[in-house]
């Protein structure tokens, strides 16, 4: 079975930048679509940006467009979210998940990654 890992969080300043990595075992990559989202402490998750994997096509939520880049290495078995002109509003735990079919809403994923904290601090 697939099993979904995020790395690339962390801490950054206001302004800053980071880009977010999921990266599939024990499958590939190329057939799914993936799809980030976002998570604050008590809050519903909210959904970022998917990429398909059949036309490759980006989709993204309007809070994030112009700042957010949504990408894929298939040969790397490896999706990336590339976040610029971070705010503190911007701080939560984000996943990815990733389906054969398009999702953009929560219950879309069939499978997630553990989650990885992004935290922007003044």
């Amino acid at each position: 079975q697939a099993h979904f890992v995020e790395s690339g969080g962390g801490l950054v300043q206001p302004g800053g930048s980071l880009r977010l990595s999921c990266t599939v075992s024990g499958g590939t990559l190329d057939h799914y679509t993936i799809g980030w989202f976002r998570q604050a402490p008590g809050g519903e998750r909210k959904w970022i940006a998917c990429i398909r994997g059949s036309t490759k096509s980006e989709t993204y939520a309007d809070s994030v467009k112009g700042r957010f880049t949504i990408s894929r290495d298939d040969v790397k078995n490896t999706a990336y979210l590339q976040m610029n002109n971070l705010t503190p509003e911007d701080t939560d735990v984000y996943y990815c998940a990733a389906n054969l079919e398009y999702f953009e809403s929560p219950n879309g994923g069939r499978f997630w990654g553990q989650g990885t904290q992004v935290t922007v601090y003044s």
